[in-house]
């Protein structure tokens, strides 16, 4: 599976929450709709050898941590381009790199999965000022630049990089998408030497994310951008600089002697390694061999579960296994759409009695077990793929028990409106054929939903007539796929548009069409069909919750409405969440230390300026 990019991605502003996660060809990776592809470099054995460059410069030792060395990171991709803001610097390795350079508003804590500040005092919210609404509706976002936030050359960061930044994004000659961005004013700009100001033309959360990468108006500037960054990479503001790139073998990164961070338990100026080597090697077999002979330090390999009980038979001989969850999510879900009737034409979906009882008939203790090996927990709520800490487990009130479900399939045939004597409660399950995870998934439902009382059927499809026709025109009863988080606040507000009654496809995203509105005069005809055969107060409150959502940037009130949203989805059992992918994260422990694992969109290689050699 290829990963989005560290969150100064803004290209990918809106796109975190609202890409389905593909299947892939087994039981753990997918391609995610949307990105880019890149070709597989021709994998070498050979390791990255020596050459010219001027003697590292190294700080003298104080008490702590020991200065030098070199540290070599695996991927099995190599970056189309350097540059995150040109076609192809989507690619997730394009920013592993790039954590080595890069400075920005925002980056991802690999403890915490909350946004925390790198290049800014804070982060703006209402609370601390950074965030002002004017009493004509526009929204005004201060910064505060570090004072010790320099470039490697020296020159310091300033609002006038921000707004460099800012007039490239905005250059229509150029292939960036403009997000969030077209909605400044120019004419409220406001630059400082360590301040930046603007003002948006409405509120709004997405804010959060931009001005994730900044770049060097006194490097760049009189430069052919798209052209010029592609192959060599402009002047550092991160723990390293660029040093060389051998293509189809390694990237390799030196220290930046004027790196502005410190160690925080230390005092220590950062980094403390010499340099990092990025190698690439394609075949999955090969990173792993490479990892196991010890040729390079840590990898982040793709999540199989052979290939994470491979990795972790080598933690008695030193090598640390760290195995998260990561930020794809995968769930069950039910179509209120009368398109459903194309695989369930007695589709009692619509009945709450009859989704509670599914709820409960699911064993997602056992789905994890079987599928993930009990790496992970089952998910408790889709909020905490998102933000962990405003989640509520609003799903856990529904523990597996047969005979809870047995007892809402009795309330629901002694229902007026029901004939469960003529057609029984049944379920249709749909969801992607060749994915292993998928199709052992719907293997276990078989017992589930028969000692529940409930019918079921399989009819699983090749994974491009699932995510295209079926889909885009709601052509299933019960189904399953995966959805892409992201940590923030504006990945979480735009995962309630997912449910949006006021939004049905070809213009929204609420693919389920539950509480939705009959669509009509659309091409193709299949995207036509009636209103939703559920459409209650629940489903009108919630559109009310998602407007006010878009219209806030209060966290405190966002964290009510999210919670209330959390709620009226788990009450109606409008989804079940069941499980975040794995995510994993080796290092050879006994040689390489202050490596932390990161699942998120930053990558294992967020804190590379805190790696420092234990075997010198």
């Amino acid at each position: 599976m290829k990963r989005f990019t560290r969150m100064g991605g803004l290209a990918l502003l809106l796109a975190f929450a609202l890409v389905v996660a593909a299947c892939g060809d087994d039981d753990s990776s997918g391609d995610t709709l949307g990105e880019t592809t890149t070709t597989a470099a021709t994998v070498t054995t050979t390791t990255p050898t020596a050459t010219t460059q001027a003697p590292t410069t190294t700080p003298a030792l104080p008490e702590g941590k020991p200065y030098g060395g070199e540290a070599i990171v695996a991927n099995d991709q190599e970056p189309p381009t350097l540059n995150q803001f040109v076609p192809g610097g989507d690619n997730s390795i394009v920013s592993l790199v790039g954590n080595g350079y890069w400075t920005g508003v925002q980056d991802i804590d690999g403890f915490t999965l909350e946004l925390i500040p790198e290049v800014v005092t804070e982060l703006p919210t209402v609370t601390n000022g950074g965030i002002s609404i004017n009493a004509d509706g526009t929204e005004t976002i201060r910064y505060t630049i570090l004072d010790e936030a320099v470039w490697a050359d020296g020159t310091p960061i300033s609002g006038d990089d921000f707004e460099y930044t800012y007039n490239i994004i905005m250059n229509p000659d150029l292939p960036i998408l403009r997000t969030v961005y077209e909605d400044i004013d120019p004419a409220s700009i406001v630059v400082g030497a360590k301040t930046f100001e603007f003002t948006l033309a409405t509120p709004t959360l997405q804010a959060e994310l931009i001005f994730g990468v900044l770049i060097p108006k006194h490097d760049v500037e009189g430069s052919d951008f798209v052209n010029d960054w592609n192959d060599t990479m402009w002047v550092s503001a991160g723990p390293f600089e660029f040093d060389q790139w051998q293509k189809g073998e390694f990237i390799r990164l030196t220290r930046n002697a004027n790196y502005w961070k410190t160690d925080a338990e230390t005092g220590q100026q950062l980094p403390y390694l010499d340099s990092i080597i990025f190698r690439f090697i394609p075949e999955t077999a090969a990173l792993i061999n490479a990892f196991k002979a010890r040729e390079v330090d840590a990898i982040n390999p793709p999540p199989s579960i052979e290939t994470i009980e491979d990795l972790q038979s080598l933690q008695g001989e030193g090598a640390s296994v760290e195995v998260l969850s990561g930020p794809i999510w995968e769930h069950l879900n039910f179509q209120f759409g009368d398109h459903r009737a194309a695989k369930n034409p007695d589709s009692y979906n619509m009945f709450l009695e009859y989704r509670r009882a599914v709820v409960h008939a699911i064993d997602k203790t056992k789905i994890v077990d079987e599928i993930l090996k009990g790496q992970v927990e089952p998910m408790s709520s889709y909020v905490t793929a998102y933000s962990p800490t405003l989640s509520l487990d609003a799903w856990d009130r529904y523990e597996y028990d047969p005979a809870i479900a047995a007892g809402y399939v009795a309330d629901l045939c002694a229902r007026d409106d029901t004939d469960c004597d003529t057609n029984p409660p049944t379920a249709v399950f749909s969801t992607t054929s060749n994915n292993d995870a998928r199709v052992t998934l719907s293997q276990l439902f078989i017992e589930m939903f028969a000692d529940a009382g409930l019918g079921y059927e399989i009819a699983l499809e090749d994974s491009s007539l699932f995510f295209g026709e079926t889909l885009d025109f709601g052509n299933w009863d019960l189904g399953e796929w995966a959805w892409l988080g992201t940590p923030g606040y504006a990945g979480l507000v735009s995962a309630h548009d997912l449910f949006d009654p006021e939004a049905p496809p070809p213009g929204g995203g609420n693919f389920y069409h539950w509480g939705t509105p009959e669509v009509t005069g659309e091409d193709p005809d299949g995207f036509n069909q009636g209103p939703s055969s559920l459409i209650d107060e629940n489903t009108a409150r919630f559109a009310q919750l998602r407007d006010m959502m878009n219209a806030t940037v209060d966290v405190a009130e966002l964290t009510l409405l999210v919670n209330e949203a959390e709620e009226i989805l788990a009450d109606q059992v409008v989804i079940i969440p069941l499980y975040q992918r794995l995510d994993p994260g080796a290092v050879w422990a006994d040689e390489l230390a202050g490596y932390k694992h990161n699942p998120s969109q930053a990558g294992h290689t967020w804190n590379m300026e805190q790696w420092y050699r234990v075997d010198l």
